[in-house]
């Protein structure tokens, strides 16, 4: 059996696997911020302001109205896994939760039984550029686990494992480790109620950056698992002997160890592997169920309780501009940085 089952370009959002529901990845080159960290040049031209998602002047602003981001919304029944590699993250809940992550940091979020939450880009440079870089992650939660408490995690870039591996010719790839393990270095522990918390599940989560001509082995794991390696950046790849361009995925067996040698460019490559949750999947905007009458259900209680309200003045929440790192949990724990 060949260690590559299919290869084909990422498009958008990129294509998952079982256990995954959905992935994107988010590269915005946006300007200075004004004195709100909202953007500090014209929306008036050639935006749809409140569903922005085409690329101009190398920015979008989403569904923001002044600063960029996903003003507040809800979820049911899965997790959303925010991966933070430039800028800024400004996170407020329906549980009274709020927080601000940057570059390095992660925050790991299960909606459970239903949460509303804003994620927002505030722009804190009033001087210079504000580029932002994450990825967003939907894990699937199984039926046993779809109406747990909601509930977030922030995985700090200080506590995050990272491996480097040097190859026989000194070149180096680095392994940014969220969730599973990679050469008996484990991840930090998930969210309590996740896929990923029991290990026999092999969910791993992995950002990679290979030196120029750098080779690295992604090492095998449980072969029930589904395994994609997205190639976002670079410029050229040999995997198992089958060259690929970056803008490309590979989906390889999770049971074999895979070989990959690195071309003339640094490459970044973003891993999910994890063995199936298989079970029906009814999705309806940001509720995933099991079936379509959960979904009927999920509506109507969505309709009738907003999941417990909004308790923030604005449904664009940004913390203030000089503040830090930080999380502030719904039972009044803060953790800064």
């Amino acid at each position: 059996m060949s260690k590559i089952k299919n290869i084909e370009p990422l498009g958008f959002p990129w294509k998952t696997q079982d256990p995954f529901l959905f992935c994107a990845y988010h590269r915005d080159e946006y300007p200075q911020g004004n004195s709100n960290m909202g953007v500090d040049a014209s929306l008036k031209q050639g935006r749809h302001i409140g569903q922005d998602f085409v690329v101009k002047d190398g920015w979008r602003m989403y569904h923001g109205s002044n600063v960029p981001g996903f003003p507040y919304h809800p979820h049911r029944g899965f997790e959303t896994i925010t991966i933070n590699k430039e800028g800024v993250v400004d996170h407020s809940d329906s549980l009274g939760a709020k927080g601000r992550f940057m570059e390095g940091d992660v925050q790991w979020m299960t909606a459970g039984r239903g949460v509303q939450h804003s994620e927002m880009f505030p722009l804190v440079n009033d001087d210079q550029g504000n580029p932002l870089e994450i990825f967003q992650i939907w894990l699937n939660l199984p039926r046993a686990s779809k109406m747990v408490d909601p509930h977030f995690k922030m995985l700090w870039k200080e506590d995050i494992p990272v491996v480097e591996h040097q190859d026989e010719a000194g070149y180096v790839t680095t392994v940014q480790i969220v969730a599973g393990s990679i050469a008996d270095t484990n991840a930090l522990a998930p969210t309590p109620d996740s896929w990923a918390a029991n290990s026999a599940n092999a969910v791993g989560v992995y950002t990679v950056k290979m030196e120029a001509n750098a080779t690295w082995t992604l090492p095998k794991t449980n072969a029930e698992a589904h395994r994609t390696i997205f190639f976002y950046k670079g410029d050229s790849i040999t995997v198992e002997g089958q060259q690929v361009g970056y803008d490309y995925l590979i989906e390889a067996a999770a049971g074999e160890d895979i070989t990959i040698k690195n071309g003339q460019a640094d490459a970044y490559f973003l891993i999910l592997e994890g063995k199936p949750i298989n079970e029906p999947v009814v999705q309806h905007g940001p509720f995933v169920m099991n079936s379509q009458q959960e979904i009927i259900q999920t509506m109507q209680e969505y309709s009738r309780t907003q999941f417990g309200g909004w308790p923030w003045n604005e449904t664009e929440v940004v913390h203030p501009k000089d503040k830090g790192r930080f999380a502030l949990h719904s039972d009044g724990k803060e953790e800064v940085k």
